[in-house]
């Protein structure tokens, strides 16, 4: 079955969200997104705003409120079925209430609830969070604000999704404005991306700081994305942050908490002498959904084709010795070889005949049995096992697939690609990260080869083995750490920790992390001395970063052995994300406007709020929580199929820029050996 979703109704009903604005503040590899949406009532009766949208799945989302005339309502954490209930007795007592909910299966799906808005009425709804901008290929930042979503399977058997009310990117009847500041120690040589943008303003000589924004309000094609490129870019770092002096003591938010980014630089001798061997499993989603284009342009080349080139280009990239298979997954799974095979010119020859046909044409989103399967197969010896997966994320059990994968972490090390606008960036992002792996992003505009070829040099790369960390602190200072051990590193790419500083020290004292770990049987470091004065000026972005990389890891522990939820893992979950404001799967944000003291009059109507996703896609499936024990609204039902436009020859756009220079690097590919470098 799949989540529920459908266009607008006949009747044309209002759509009660007006705007979106966002304005975001990039400062070095963080980034603090605060979002603002406009409602308004125009009808004559009381309604509900129910609105499902998506958010980067390692967000942490640490501030809700709402403004209604000259009353503003800040909302508060509570355990959700808690805040539930608040917000069901405030409509029930005709009081507005606002609700924000973080998905129980897929953390990149949020509810935004707004009730009880009278006729007339307007409320403007502020939304803040903070996210770590993912290291690209070619040394660029990545910053992305999820603007699609697209519905998510749901497989048989598993726990109901949320309700999604969607329509095509150019029905979408809101608009959406967008504007980024951008400061960091270094210079800042450019901004990119696949939209188009007003010209780059720096803000200063040294050309630290600048602002860029959209050249015209964004049409909900695409996903936002920015890509932004710093001089001498990538130089570890460390932030210490002071705590909130209003915080109770001893928690959290009381103490100091430091930030530390590495970039692990192996020893080249070391690098040269290994030799190339592995077992390589390529995992390709085959779904109804991969014939969907990756743009909004219905003559742009289909995810299906994008994940069949990169499939492609990794195939002929494999070097020879190796070992492969080819999955491919829709409602069922199949494999081109009953097990994988010796890579040899007659293997990759059967093999490319065979990618090259194939179409989305498999059906629905079935992606645990064929992993379930991979899994249950014997590992080669002498050939490390890397499993590719190509996807378009369109799952609704995001949370079983990354358990599963992490499970079997210690057999494989899992290589995510997540294909076209709105892939989910929980699913793919957490079988990476889970899988000691690496995720990639490829839409429509993007430069495949980079990002193919940085992926396969990672997969390469031995396995770095009896990682750990050592912090090295004045006399009266200790740290607990916040991040799950380090399981993955790889050259050049970054690694951040994250560590709660107790006690005290003078402003001069200095604190050091030493990250040790074996490279091939080679031991190796890199270490990182920081101040311990607190930055200025960094609000509580580090400590929230912090405590969201504290709740997932709580959170994941909590699935891998339910017996422990019962025994305090939930209740670690919800304390934690109550004491720092940072919304959890177990809790929620609710606000309710006690000030006017006026009961909303007349009976409240529900206004679905539709989301922007790609392609043709229709469908429909049993309804989920709208108001706990109301029945389903009325409704015309669709049957889920396929895009039906034709897989096109590959058309790449171009990728706008903001900088101060038009030339744009140019890709060098040298083929060597069979195994393509950049």
């Amino acid at each position: 079955m799949v989540t529920c979703c459908g266009l607008l109704t006949a009747g044309k009903e209002p759509v009660p969200l007006k705007s979106i604005e966002v304005e975001v503040e990039v400062r070095d590899h963080v980034a603090s997104v605060v979002s603002t949406l406009l409602y308004e009532n125009k009808e004559d009766k009381p309604i509900e705003a129910v609105f499902v949208f998506p958010l980067p799945g390692d967000a942490a989302v640490c501030h809700f409120s709402a403004k209604i005339g000259q009353t503003q309502v800040v909302a508060e954490v509570r355990e959700k079925q808690k805040a539930r209930e608040e917000y069901d007795d405030a409509l029930s007592s005709g009081q507005q209430a606002f609700l924000l909910e973080e998905s129980e299966q897929s953390p990149d799906v949020f509810t935004l609830s707004v009730g009880s808005l009278p006729p007339g009425e307007s409320a403007s709804i502020r939304l803040e969070y903070v996210t770590e901008l993912a290291v690209q290929a070619d040394e660029g930042l990545r910053f992305c604000l999820p603007a699609v979503l697209n519905p998510r399977y749901q497989p048989q058997g598993s726990a109901d999704g949320v309700q999604v009310t969607s329509v095509p990117a150019s029905l979408v009847p809101y608009g959406l404005s967008f504007s980024a500041r951008v400061s960091s120690p270094r210079p800042i040589s450019k901004v990119e991306s696949s939209s188009s943008l007003e010209a780059l303003q720096y803000l200063n000589t040294e050309q630290t700081q600048a602002t860029v924004k959209l050249a015209a309000e964004h049409k909900f094609d695409r996903d936002v994305e920015l890509l932004i490129y710093y001089k001498d870019a990538h130089q570890p770092t460390a932030v210490v942050e002071a705590g909130q002096a209003s915080a109770k003591s001893g928690t959290l938010m009381s103490d100091a908490v430091v930030m530390v980014s590495l970039y692990p630089e192996f020893p080249q001798a070391v690098m040269s002498s290994v030799a190339s061997c592995g077992e390589f499993v390529f995992l390709l989603d085959r779904s109804g959904s991969m014939d969907c284009p990756m743009g909004s342009n219905q003559n742009a080349q289909t995810r299906i084709s994008s994940a069949r080139d990169t499939l492609l280009l990794l195939l002929k990239s494999v070097p020879m010795g190796c070992h492969f298979n080819i999955y491919s997954f829709g409602s069922s799974f199949e494999h081109i070889f009953p097990k994988s095979v010796k890579y040899s010119q007659e293997t990759m020859d059967e093999a490319l005949k065979k990618v090259e046909t194939m179409e989305a044409d498999m059906g629905g989103t079935e992606i645990l049995q064929p992993l379930k399967h991979i899994y249950s197969q014997p590992c080669i010896p002498s050939q490390p096992r890397q499993l590719f997966v190509f996807t378009d994320g369109e799952v609704g059990n995001t949370k079983d697939v990354i358990h599963l994968v992490k499970k079997n972490s210690g057999s494989h090390r899992c290589f995510s690609f997540g294909i076209g606008e709105g892939a989910s960036s929980a699913l793919i992002n957490g079988v990476a990260k889970e899988g000691g792996g690496h995720a990639q992003f490829i839409s429509g505009g993007d430069r495949m080869q980079p990002k193919v070829m940085q992926s396969l040099r990672f997969a390469l790369q031995p396995a770095v083995v009896d990682i750990k960390v050592k912090w090295d602190l004045p006399k009266g200072v200790s740290v607990t750490a916040l991040s799950p051990p380090i399981t993955t590193l790889f050259q050049g790419q970054r690694s951040l920790i994250y560590g709660q500083l107790t006690g005290q020290s003078s402003k001069a004292a200095e604190g050091c992390v030493t990250v040790t770990y074996k490279l091939a049987g080679h031991p190796s470091q890199n270490q990182m001395r920081f101040g311990l004065k607190p930055t200025e000026d960094t609000g509580l972005t580090v400590h929230r970063l912090g405590a969201r990389t504290l709740i997932r890891s709580l959170e994941m522990e909590g699935r891998e052995n339910t017996k422990k939820e019962g025994g305090g893992v939930k209740e670690k979950v919800v304390e934690l994300s109550v004491q720092s404001g940072v919304s959890s799967s177990f809790t929620a944000f609710i606000a309710v406007n006690k000030g006017s003291g006026d009961a909303v009059q007349g009976p409240l109507v529900r206004r679905n709020v539709p989301t922007p996703r790609m392609g043709l896609r229709l469908c429909s499936a049993p309804y989920s929580r709208v108001k706990r024990g109301a029945p389903p609204p009325p409704g015309k039902v669709f049957k889920m199929r396929g895009c039906s436009a034709p897989p096109p020859p590959p058309v790449m756009p171009l990728r706008f820029m903001a900088h101060s220079s038009p030339q744009v690097k140019s890709l060098n590919l040298v083929t060597l050996n069979n195994t393509t470098h950049t």
